[in-house]
């Protein structure tokens, strides 16, 4: 931007340094309400970067959970029969489940009905806390992806006696963290041998007590029908055991069969936390409009304090592009500082929270990039007009203000 002072000299050109250090001072001369003004651009552009952080580091580590137990478990249950009752499934379904050539493991759990689990012999009936009684083949845990907190899993032999394998919910209830101890299960003593750790594709089996398939015919009255068969297919077959499962678990009435992917619900809860996510990221724009909105209201009061400096640098021999510059330098400055803040605010929050999680901490590039860009779009905006005002500004008006 060139321009003729009154002698008729060019005056000098603006470089990026002088248009940088011209517009650093402007700020320098207000620290307090430069910080404010910030502030209100930081806390939009943290929340943004928080949200989308978290969210990321929260797929993250679900796809890591998926990566490690596998898209490629189906779980086949009992629906209903034609009268609208508790249809089951027959005592051979595990068998003809396991011999289809796409499975690779299948295994089953029952829940035994009338049978509860209590820390001790006087616990009042009413108040099992919600654990469930399940007989358990002993490849469970193969096909499951089932890995053990404290102890062991049942085996040939403990899997004929009174023990027991406790969910890690389950545990926590009844107060248990060692094996080696006894709980009052079906009106008998069974010892704990095992705790399990969490299990994301099978959350039902936190809250269960675990006994053997023997012990629980022999000892609890279970009559053999399995009701919930697990089925770990071939990767590339998943589709296909799928559309199978009903009629091979139940060849007389695979209508009676219900058939679904674990995996699936935890697809389901994401795409929930996505719209959970957008409704955040609104908020986090909301809050970045407020703060541009304050950089705008610092820069216009900025020209009205600052009509002396203008006038005198007019009459110095600076043009109105040049002051339009030095204006728009500040703004953008004051926008770049919160938004910067913002961005290092926005991942130590998704650090601090991804790691009590036990997450891996992720901040997508291009959400630190677009929180950077987002700034320079707003500091633009909101110092386009006290710039042109400020350029409007006569040298001889300007230099009369009080």
């Amino acid at each position: 931007m060139i321009g003729r002072t009154a002698s008729g000299d060019a005056p000098a050109r603006l470089g990026p340094g002088d248009v940088l250090r011209v517009g650093a001072a402007g700020l320098r001369s207000r620290p307090m309400r430069v910080f404010l003004s910030a502030l209100g651009i930081g806390i939009g552009i943290a929340a943004m970067i928080g949200v989308v952080g978290i969210s990321t580091s929260s797929r993250a580590q679900l796809q890591a959970t998926l990566d490690r137990l596998g898209t490629n478990l189906l779980t086949v249950g009992p629906g209903r029969d034609l009268f609208g009752g508790d249809a089951k499934l027959p005592e051979e379904s595990v068998g003809m489940v396991a011999r289809m050539p796409d499975v690779r493991s299948a295994s089953a759990t029952a829940k035994l009905e009338d049978t509860a689990v209590y820390r001790n012999d006087h616990i009042p009936e009413g108040e099992s806390g919600g654990i469930s009684v399940l007989a358990s083949r002993l490849d469970l845990p193969r096909t499951v992806g089932l890995t053990m907190a404290a102890g062991t899993w049942l085996n040939a032999g403990t899997a004929k006696y009174p023990a027991v394998v406790l969910g890690s919910a389950a545990a926590d209830r009844l107060g248990v963290s060692t094996p080696n101890v006894q709980v009052w299960l079906g009106s008998q003593w069974f010892t704990v041998v095992g705790v399990l750790e969490p299990n994301q594709l099978a959350p039902e089996l936190d809250s269960a007590a675990l006994v053997g398939w023997d012990a629980a015919a022999s000892r609890l009255g279970f009559d053999g029908h399995p009701t919930t068969v697990y089925t770990r297919a071939r990767e590339d077959a998943v589709a296909k055991v799928r559309d199978l499962l009903a009629a091979t678990a139940n060849p007389q009435a695979p209508n009676e069969v219900e058939v679904s992917r674990p995996s699936d619900a935890l697809a389901a809860q994401q795409a929930g936390d996505r719209a959970f996510t957008g409704l955040l990221l609104g908020l986090g724009g909301v809050a970045l409009l407020v703060g541009g909105v304050g950089v705008a209201n610092t820069m216009v009061i900025s020209v009205l304090e600052r009509r002396a400096e203008i006038g005198l640098r007019r009459s110095l021999g600076a043009t109105r592009g040049q002051i339009r510059l030095q204006f728009l330098a500040e703004s953008q400055l004051l926008a770049v500082l919160g938004g910067v803040g913002g961005v290092a605010a926005g991942i130590v929050v998704t650090a601090v929270f991804a790691t009590t999680q036990g997450w891996p901490t992720v901040v997508p590039v291009w959400a630190m990039a677009g929180g950077i860009l987002a700034t320079l779009v707003i500091g633009g905006v909101a110092g386009l007009y006290p710039a042109l005002r400020a350029a409007r500004l006569a040298p001889t008006e300007a230099l009369a203000a009080p």
